[in-house]
């Protein structure tokens, strides 16, 4: 006998997993939501190092389902930071009452589908087994750290942490000499918080970002209202744009003039967001040509602000085109690289070999003596919170295996394979990258309620892709995919931070209105490309 008997049982208590806790409690189901964390929030209760914050502009980055939920919370900045995020999850939590229903420091183990009663077997970590009907992951995008990277590791006399795993408390940092490995957006947030209070910081780079700079005002009464009053213009734009931003793609290249075009990057890049990325101009991603002229506009600006050709060198991209990688948001961050106490470290030909005890030692045998390493290493993007839990659908199939071999989805929904598991923020699916987060949750946890709801008025209790259907969705992500310049490029975007990930690009790149499109029209159409039974 199992200990506990659901519906349906939710992994993860951050925006996807509050939400679909809310919607399925609304359905009158038996439902509860587990968590390793000991509160809510997802990743912004795990990323809480120096200068965690969003790169989405707040007041997007929010539940649109319920006005009272929405104007209750008022923002104190455009972009927030960390403790703020996670205090506004934390008031979504109470308003709605979702504490009830969710265990904390809980870890789901294993998950096995029984092929006699259509149901799932779940263990947790301390033993408790749940018996469910259905089994929905809501375990984030970027939640799997990249964390044991190098030999050596236990044997640092210093203190290392990864910046997924940062402590409650905060570490002092004051007169160390600290490492950062990694430049992505999540290091570059750390770098530019810890320049001025570290004794000496050397920062380990192998590739180089383009990086945007932030314009973060805070927010008085005024804006305040200013933003609550386009709730409903965000409920109608938000989920049909491309990013689930609030703004879009709308002039064509070739439409304007060279001199249009300039003015339209100057104009996009003064917003201080990610709009110079996420609504300039679309063929960014598929035409080499624009793609060069965009980035060299970046690069120029760059080089502008740094003006030292070593620095310049090593900090600004030129082997791959802006937004093929995930563009970061920074405030004074090239800066930082001149002070005196700040070095920067390449280490693309001459890579870190291992950890001492003493520091981190490169190809060359040269030692950095450290008290501190920040690890901004990364994460197994999208599949990795999966494949690390002993997940077993028809037959005993592995997940892990499966992907190991081929990541495939439906939709991000669902996996052929896996009966009445419903899935968010995986593969094949904008929640995958390049989305605003919640838009894109709020869209997939949508979907997953309806269909059950839909299950339970028709009397059926499994469904499963089709395996046609699913190759059907795989064929059609791989062709957008393939003439997307991301697919031409390494990064965490295709899996090549992971050694012996599949290659595959991770995020459905026809766009975030297109693809809550596609699933509507499947669902509208009885499930198309699913078996319900």
């Amino acid at each position: 006998m199992a200990d506990t008997t659901l519906d349906a049982m939710v992994i993860g208590a951050g925006v996807a997993g509050l939400y679909e806790l809310h919607q399925l409690r609304e359905q009158g189901l038996r439902v509860r939501a587990y968590d390793t964390a000991s509160g809510v929030g997802g990743t912004w209760y795990w990323n809480r190092y120096p200068g965690a914050k969003f790169d989405s502009e707040a007041y997007i980055y929010q539940y649109l389902f319920d006005e009272d939920l929405y104007n209750g919370w008022s923002w104190s900045q455009r972009f927030p930071g960390q403790a703020e995020i996670e205090q506004w999850l934390n008031y979504v939590a109470d308003a709605l009452d979702l504490r009830r229903d969710i265990s904390f420091n809980t870890t789901i183990e294993r998950a096995e589908f029984d092929e006699d009663t259509n149901r799932w077997t779940v263990t947790t970590d301390s033993g408790e087994t749940i018996d469910t009907q259905y089994l929905i992951t809501c375990c984030g995008m970027l939640s799997a750290p990249m964390s044991d990277m190098f030999p050596g590791q236990q044997d640092f006399a210093g203190q290392i942490f990864h910046t997924a795993r940062w402590p409650r408390d905060g570490v002092d940092l004051a007169g160390k000499r600290v490492g950062v490995i990694g430049n992505g957006a999540t290091g570059i947030q750390v770098i530019q918080t810890i320049a001025d209070e570290v004794g000496h910081l050397d920062v380990f780079i192998r590739t180089p970002q383009y990086a945007l700079p932030m314009k973060n005002p805070s927010y008085g009464p005024d804006e305040v209202a200013w933003y609550k009053s386009r709730l409903p213009e965000f409920q109608q734009n938000l989920p049909n744009t491309f990013t689930g931003f609030e703004y879009d793609f709308t002039d064509a290249w070739d439409d304007l003039t060279p001199e249009q075009r300039l003015a339209r990057l100057e104009d996009d890049y003064e917003n201080g967001s990610l709009k110079l990325w996420l609504a300039s101009f679309a063929e960014l991603f598929s035409d080499e040509e624009v793609s060069e002229e965009i980035s060299e506009f970046v690069r120029q600006k760059m080089r502008a602000r740094l003006q030292d050709p070593e620095l310049e060198e090593l900090l600004i991209p030129t082997d791959y085109g802006f937004g093929t990688h995930r563009v970061p948001l920074e405030t004074n961050f090239l800066e930082v690289f001149h002070r005196d106490n700040v070095d920067a470290v390449p280490v693309k030909n001459n890579p870190i070999t291992r950890i001492a005890p003493e520091g981190i030692v490169l190809a060359d045998g040269t030692v950095y003596e450290l008290d501190v390493i920040v690890m901004a290493t990364g994460f197994d993007a999208g599949t990795g919170a999966l494949t690390r839990i002993d997940i077993r659908g028809r037959g005993g199939r592995s997940l892990a295996e499966d992907w190991g071999r081929d990541i495939r989805t439906t939709m991000g929904l669902m996996v052929h394979g896996y009966p009445n598991m419903l899935t968010t923020a995986v593969p094949l699916a904008p929640s995958a990258a390049l989305c605003n987060m919640t838009t894109c949750l709020q869209q997939q946890t949508e979907w997953i309620a309806d269909a059950i709801a839909y299950m339970r008025a028709h009397d059926k209790t499994v469904i499963e892709p089709t395996e046609e259907g699913e190759e059907a969705w795989v064929a059609h992500h791989d062709e957008l995919a393939d003439a997307n310049l991301i697919s031409k490029t390494n990064s965490w975007y295709t899996g090549s931070n992971v050694p012996g990930k599949p290659r595959r690009v991770l995020s459905y790149v026809g766009g975030v209105g297109a693809y809550r499109a596609a699933t509507l029209e499947a669902a509208a159409a009885g499930y198309k490309g699913f078996a319900l039974s």
